[in-house]
């Protein structure tokens, strides 16, 4: 099986890296980023397809930054949603599973139960728009889709996910004030790229919603980050607009695994046990 990964260079492009050594020993990766290729030329995307024919296309290339999203709104829709199309018209002409990564924010967040896949999106950000504007050019072009959205990931190849900065953060500070009213499903990419290699080798098509099990808030996730760090830093519960390190996100848009409960496909370890491990491999400080 050949995978290419657009987006390589990002934490999960890293993490299916990783991961693939162990859950697909076999396949041939073919990573590239935006030196390589740029996923808004449509051109460029054509003609890597072309020359390398892959089985599977993922989409990991995506602007995350929900700041740099509403300063730069075209630039946003540019890579999350014509990138996702161009991608997608790709694996349409060679006939390859695509394979798109979305997010939380294409839902409004205001009621207070999880989300699953049959809900109305209602995206109040430009990223949670630009996404949702992506995943529906992915159902429009390519017939053998899935679309993956998730919520907090975090993993190696990102200083700006809330992992690492606070893991960042509590080298040089004692004390950090950080949203109580935010709340969410860590997830690692690590687990979410094992999920997403034993997917593509299926025809289980459709969008899933994909996290670790369990929920919190910024302030408790923070608290378990501070405790498997074992430093001693004080952190303060503050609403979002007073905090650090939390962007003005949808306050609740915890998502629930349904479909691949319904479907018996997969089961995701608890985000404290994700955090444990990537903390194990990757906090060496």
């Amino acid at each position: 099986m050949k995978i290419w990964i657009a987006g390589a260079a990002g934490q999960l492009g890293c993490a299916l890296n990783d991961m693939a050594k162990e859950h697909r020993p076999d396949a041939e990766l073919l990573n590239t980023d935006i030196d390589e290729v740029d996923v808004t030329d449509l051109s460029q995307v054509l003609g890597f397809a072309k020359e390398h024919q892959p089985d599977v296309i993922f989409d990991c290339a995506a602007v995350t930054d929900v700041g740099v999203c509403e300063d730069s709104p075209k630039y946003a829709f540019k890579v999350n949603a014509v990138g996702a199309r161009n991608l997608a018209i790709a694996a349409s002409r060679i006939q390859a599973k695509i394979l798109l990564l979305s997010t939380d924010d294409v839902f409004n967040g205001i009621r207070q139960v999880p989300y699953h896949e049959f809900d109305e999106t209602d995206p109040m950000t430009v990223y949670g728009k630009s996404k949702l504007a992506g995943e529906n050019y992915v159902k429009e072009f390519a017939h053998d889709h899935f679309i993956i959205r998730s919520n907090w990931v975090f993993g190696r190849g990102s200083r700006t996910n809330f992992v690492n900065q606070i893991l960042d953060a509590i080298e040089t500070k004692t004390e950090l004030h950080i949203s109580d009213d935010q709340y969410g499903s860590p997830t690692s990419a690590n687990a979410l790229a094992v999920f997403m290699l034993h997917l593509i080798g299926s025809e289980e098509y459709g969008t899933y919603h994909v996290t670790c099990s369990g929920v919190c808030n910024r302030y408790e996730f923070a608290k378990e980050i501070v405790r498997l760090a074992k430093k001693d830093v004080k952190i303060i519960p503050v609403r979002t607009k007073k905090a650090e390190y939390c962007s003005a996100r949808p306050t609740f848009t915890v998502l629930d695994n349904f479909l691949i409960q319904v479907l018996g496909l997969h089961e995701m370890p608890t985000w404290i046990d994700a955090l444990e491990e990537y903390m194990k491999q990757e906090y060496k400080r």
